[in-house]
């Protein structure tokens, strides 16, 4: 739905109202869409506008001393679908400006010692400083989850030519938008070969999609493509589940992580996973690996890779990247572990998006 369309519902909300204390407020949009032609978005705009002074105007006034205002009452419904508006608005800006960039964050290869692969993850330019998880529900809410999803995997695949070659790239994606069209023509038209990508599911896969995302995501698998899932969706069906869709990569996060090297349970809990992952033949990839001590518990459990703080943090900077080329030792770790000169604040080794 455009803003514009939405303008339209919006204001026809207006005016259909009959209730003789509205008529003001219908007046005023009225006379805004007259000066207006055609663009209903900037009449109801100005609209706006004038009642927020006029709020403004009565604000610092005793209660007392306020006549009754039932031409500036707004019903919750019409306030409702005016913050969809704002929502949309701020969505489309922000994909027409492509005010959004990319930061990689490195995965680790245990046996070998090196980056094998990175997690894309977005970086939006805002005077708001919302995180990318507050961008993605918003446009979600307001119908434009996918067209977002799909500009941010535009924006990695085009910052991947800075990484180097041997690399993976995981950028996250939902299963509802793996069921659009246009994920399969955007790999015909990005430079970076689609058995580089890794397809990081951002949710769990409902009962009536599942038939449709095995049917979207099958002949993209069958040309290379990857798909990563994580233990924030365990549960006893999605693992049925997974038995089934024999993901490439899975993803184990702190709840299992904090502690594997001191707690049994935890230790228990993550060699259960291994052997979950090798049942599958797939990749076991931990998350959030904060500690020295983690890391060793992990590789001695039997885990394939490692992404954390202690392995390297998410950097937009392609010098940074570079550095990925070559294996670590383990004073690199620690050096890589107390940088704090290309850190974002709040996003760690399980950020998404």
């Amino acid at each position: 739905m455009t803003v514009r369309v939405q303008a339209w519902g919006v204001i026809a909300a207006v005016l259909a109202d009959s209730d003789p204390a509205g008529a003001a407020i219908r007046q005023r949009l009225s006379d805004r869409l007259g000066e207006n032609p055609g663009v209903p978005e900037r009449a109801l705009l100005e609209y706006l506008l004038e009642r927020r002074r006029m709020d403004a105007q009565l604000e610092g006034v005793p209660d007392t001393a306020r006549a009754p205002q039932p031409a500036t009452a707004m019903p919750p419904q019409l306030a409702e679908r005016l913050d969809s508006l704002r929502s949309l608005s701020r969505i489309s800006t922000l994909l027409e400006n492509q005010m959004l960039m990319t930061a990689f964050q490195p995965i680790y290869g245990l046996d070998s010692k090196n980056v094998v692969g990175v997690e894309a993850l977005s970086r939006f330019v805002s005077d708001d400083g919302a995180g990318a998880e507050l961008w993605f529900a918003e446009a979600a809410a307001v119908g434009l989850g996918a067209n977002l999803e799909f500009s941010a995997l535009g924006s990695a695949a085009s910052a991947a030519a800075n990484l180097p070659d041997h690399l993976y790239v995981a950028m996250n994606i939902s299963p509802t938008s793996c069921l659009d069209p246009r994920l399969a023509e955007l790999f015909d038209h990005i430079d970076l070969p689609i058995d580089r990508i890794v397809l990081e599911l951002t949710d769990g896969i409902h009962d009536e999609e599942y038939s449709h995302f095995m049917s979207a995501i099958t002949p993209l698998r069958e040309r290379g493509l990857r798909i990563a899932i994580d233990d924030s969706h365990s549960s006893a069906g999605t693992l049925s589940r997974m038995l089934h869709l024999r993901p490439d990569i899975i993803k184990i996060g702190r709840s299992v992580i904090s502690g594997v090297d001191s707690d049994p349970t935890q230790q228990a809990v993550a060699g259960a996973m291994v052997a979950f992952a090798t049942q599958l033949g797939s990749v076991l990839v931990a998350e959030g690996v904060e500690t020295p001590e983690e890391l060793a518990a992990l590789t001695e459990l039997g885990f394939s890779a490692g992404q954390g703080f202690l392995l390297g943090r998410p950097s937009v900077r392609p010098k940074d990247w570079a550095g990925w080329n070559a294996p670590l030792n383990p004073e690199e770790l620690r050096t890589l572990a107390a940088d704090s000169d290309h850190v974002f604040p709040g996003h760690g080794g399980n950020d998404r998006h």
